[in-house]
């Protein structure tokens, strides 16, 4: 297809001006992909799978969903509108962005082959969308919008790269049979020789001294997010950070 020819699934009609009603639904084709992907992975989300998974035939479906990336487009705005971004931005940024960091997390590990999804290519859909202008509202008249572009670009990175790590591991537990520390266990004879020889003083140090990997995984994830947090807090004007404890001291009086 040609750029001439491209258009973008969002800039297309669901259903023509006239004529009958369409027999199903980009909603319908969309959920069905997505249970499909959820049971057995993105790869299995075909457009033939699809149409028995709802009683149509596959070619008919390309009616709906002209391509594999118009489909791609419509899983990842659907898996966006997982997240509740009711009554963002609220005043206080801080409960904001961890309760978006916290749901951004959960949607990771309920659909962990969104890895797959995820790509440099935003679909900039309606679910996207809304959730864009919820979650840099919160700091849109703090910084500005390049400011507020990088910010946001850390507190994602950091939510997606730990949520990918969480579910990796919880792959290869499914994978294995061995929960992280019976993996640990198991190794340990060769940890022992690495500390005995004294060549890895920093693995030593992990080792031997570090709390986190000791920690749950949701304690892991708060650690990480109130760093992250405070980077973010470092880069705000010094008014922002005493608004938002008003806002926090208010609702403590309150309760």
């Amino acid at each position: 297809m040609t750029d001439a020819e491209y258009v973008n699934i969002w800039m297309r009609p669901e259903r023509p001006a006239r004529g009958p009603k369409p027999t199903y639904s980009r909603a319908q084709i969309t959920e069905a992909a997505v249970r499909i992907a959820d049971a057995e992975g993105l790869e299995a989300a075909t457009m033939r799978r699809i149409a028995a998974e709802i009683g149509a035939g596959a070619m008919s479906l390309y009616r709906y969903v002209p391509s594999r990336d118009d489909l791609i487009e419509l899983i990842a705005d659907r898996l966006m509108g997982e997240i509740d971004v009711e009554g963002i931005p609220s005043g206080d940024w801080r409960a904001d962005l961890s309760r978006y960091a916290d749901q951004l997390r959960a949607m990771w590990l309920r659909h962990p082959w969104i890895a797959a999804v995820n790509g440099v290519r935003p679909s900039f859909g309606p679910n996207q969308l809304l959730v864009i202008e919820r979650v840099m509202g919160v700091l849109d008249a703090r910084v500005s919008i390049d400011e507020n572009l990088g910010l946001m670009a850390i507190l994602n990175s950091y939510v997606e790269g730990a949520a990918r790590d969480e579910a990796g591991w919880a792959e290869e537990v499914r994978r294995s049979g061995l929960s992280e520390s019976q993996w640990m266990a198991r190794n340990d004879p060769y940890f022992a020789q690495l500390l005995k020889s004294n060549e890895y003083p920093i693995f030593s140090k992990i080792a031997m001294k570090a709390r986190g990997p000791r920690l749950s995984r949701d304690d892991q994830f708060r650690y990480g997010l109130k760093r992250v947090l405070d980077c973010i807090a470092a880069a705000l004007p010094a008014a922002a950070e005493p608004v938002a404890a008003a806002h926090r001291q208010g609702r403590q009086d309150r309760d």
